[in-house]
């Protein structure tokens, strides 16, 4: 009786979670169309959890157990609140630290650095200028092309792939990747 209960709950609740995502998506979208601004009621409606944890609470997420460390596809990563561009693909590598790592945003003015006395350490903070977000901290990195990685939450963070760009509304940033990346996401 106690797993068929445990049975019905997840029934009920995986369809609540991939609706909420849904929802997410299509509001995040819309809101980087139309600039709109979310009070934090709206927020917690919309977010999981950990994602309200990361960008509203400047908390940090597992690493190696998030969404994005790994991901190797073509594509941009937008802000989870607003849906603003502020990575690509191209410019994302392997620094071994279990998050996803940048070598440098898309647009420096849709991102804002702060000094981070916290955990006794002193850091850059990054934030999304836009929803002013906690997205992660930049740090001095001699294997980045710039020197700096972007260490970014991947709960800060929306993954768009190459091929649906224009269905998602950001055509004008195809541009950005290399010929052979544009066929071979195609495929």
């Amino acid at each position: 009786m106690k797993k068929q209960l445990i049975f019905c709950a997840l029934i009920l609740f995986i369809p609540l979670v991939v609706f909420s995502q849904k929802r997410l998506q299509t509001f995040t979208k819309r809101a980087y169309m139309t600039k709109q601004k979310l009070s934090d009621e709206q927020l917690r409606k919309l977010l999981t959890k950990e994602q309200y944890y990361v960008t509203r609470e400047n908390g940090t997420e597992p690493p190696f157990k998030n969404a994005y460390w790994d991901n190797k596809e073509a594509g941009i990563y937008v802000d989870i609140i607003s849906g603003v561009p502020l990575f690509s693909s191209e410019d994302k590598y392997d620094s071994g630290t279990g998050w996803p790592s940048f070598s440098k945003p898309l647009n420096k003015d849709e991102i804002v650095e702060r000094e981070d006395r916290s955990l006794f350490l002193k850091r850059t903070e990054v934030r999304s200028k836009s929803s002013d977000s906690h997205l992660g901290h930049v740090f001095s990195d001699p294997q980045s092309p710039t020197k700096r990685r972007y260490c970014i939450n991947s709960a800060a963070l929306r993954f768009i792939p190459l091929d649906e760009l224009e269905k998602e509304g950001y055509g004008d940033l195809v541009k950005l990747f290399k010929k052979n990346d544009a066929k071979e996401s195609i495929k």
